[in-house]
């Protein structure tokens, strides 16, 4: 399909789609949407920024709106599963924008906040809700929510569900359905345990696959740079004040890392937020409110927002430590070159790096090209402390200077130190030996 007007869509959807400005589907948009409105299950393989959202987001907007029903109590239409918060609300505000004008009723629930606002959206129905697996089950035993009324059921991003130990949730959650209903799955990859969801999950599912198993996107120029682990973060600061970076995402292990390189990159007058998962969920909000409008054009992340975040005009993906797993490469550069844009993609490598870039480069298919440091960078860099040596000073006669009675100086007079005695009152510990009878 070449325009939305092909996809069968309804003209108040259509009308949201023209304001936006969107005028052709992205490939897995136009072959998903004609199979789930007509009511197939479906499996989607695709990479993050080809349009998962609105590719079942579409058509369920309009199954939901073509045959409206009163929602009974803490019941719900429409259930779609994400991994992270950031996912979930990202989803959320999609589906809200999409289906604004259909008076179709929106919850987004997940952990980290108090559940009483959440409680009461539920309370009287809902028809799409939006939700984390640990919430959603939390939500269910204390009884505020059913999923006996769910028409529409939707897994996103299943292979990071498996990451993050959710997929016995997910199962948990499968069981609580009911039989009769359309169910999708979406997942960059296919690992055997996804693989078996599938089988329980879906009947007779059309697959659609849009892009190669852990390939990156075509458009994202991937560069390596070699270094010292201690020039990095000199590296970084260079980098990011190229005015070619309009917006980036700076990549860590650790929590700890993320909020150290952001303290580093403050301190160095460029303004950057971290986040990750020790931040609380307004600070987590806020900081991607200020990366989105531009305020603080750097954030520093965790794995935790690889495939939370979808925000267009990312230029540049800064990877200042390879993740330990190769997949999550893929997954972290990404977050740029999307919605048809190109990107770059710049991994820092220090020598204890390099068995992980070969992972990476075998995972992709290809070999990543490698460009030298910036210039200058090097040369500013301290040079490393010097430790003091600790080594023991001569103890033998034979390996101490010879000096005369007269250079040692006069030999120290006093009481002589009583001998230390054990326990048993005895010198050294050294009891008497006792005689022995035969």
């Amino acid at each position: 399909m070449t325009s939305f007007d092909e996809l069968g869509l309804i003209a108040p959807i259509m009308r949201v789609l023209e304001a936006e400005s969107y005028v052709t589907p992205t490939p897995i948009q136009s072959r998903a949407i004609p199979r789930l409105l007509a009511g197939r299950d479906l499996l989607g393989i695709a990479q993050t920024g080809t349009g998962k959202t609105a590719a079942f987001g579409l058509p369920l907007l309009q199954k939901l709106r073509t045959d409206m029903r009163t929602v009974k109590a803490r019941a719900t239409r429409a259930l779609i599963l994400a991994p992270t918060r950031e996912l979930a609300l990202q989803i959320d505000t999609s589906l809200r924008s999409y289906g604004r004008g259909l008076k179709l009723r929106h919850c987004v629930i997940f952990g980290g906040v108090n559940q009483n606002r959440q409680v009461q959206e539920l309370a009287k129905g809902v028809d799409i809700l939006v939700a984390t697996p640990g919430r959603l089950l939390d939500l269910i035993s204390q009884r505020h929510l059913r999923l006996d009324e769910v028409e529409i059921f939707v897994v996103d991003e299943a292979d990071r569900m498996l990451d993050m130990g959710f997929i016995r949730d997910v199962r948990r959650i499968v069981a609580l359905l009911p039989k009769e209903r359309q169910s999708m799955l979406f997942s960059a990859t296919m690992p055997d345990d996804i693989v078996k969801l599938v089988g329980d999950m879906l009947k007779q599912p059309e697959r659609i696959e849009i892009a190669p198993q852990s390939r990156p996107a075509e458009r994202i120029e991937q560069r390596v740079l070699f270094t010292e682990g201690r020039q990095k973060r000199g590296i970084l600061i260079s980098l990011l004040r190229n005015p070619e970076v309009k917006r980036a995402i700076v990549f860590t292990k650790t929590k700890y890392g993320a909020n150290k390189v952001a303290e580093t990159l403050e301190k160095a007058g460029l303004c950057a937020e971290a986040i990750h998962g020790n931040k609380s969920q307004n600070a987590r909000q806020r900081a991607l409110a200020r990366f989105r409008s531009g305020e603080a054009p750097i954030l520093v992340a965790t794995d935790i927002a690889a495939r939370g975040i979808d925000i267009d005009e990312i230029t540049h993906v800064i990877n200042f430590e390879l993740p330990n797993e190769a997949e999550s490469y893929v997954h972290r550069i990404g977050r740029t070159a999307r919605a048809g844009a190109s990107g770059i993609a710049i991994s820092l490598v220090d020598d204890s790096e390099r068995g992980l870039l070969r992972q990476v480069e075998r995972i992709t298919k290809q070999r990543i090209p490698v460009v030298p440091a910036p210039e200058g960078v090097a040369e500013k860099m301290p040079e490393p402390r010097r430790e003091r040596s600790h080594a023991r000073p001569p103890q033998t006669a034979a390996e101490r200077p010879s000096q005369s009675p007269a250079e040692r100086g006069p030999r120290r007079e006093g009481r002589r130190r009583p001998r230390r005695k054990s326990r048993t009152g005895h010198p050294h510990g050294k009891a008497p030996v006792m005689g022995t009878s035969r």
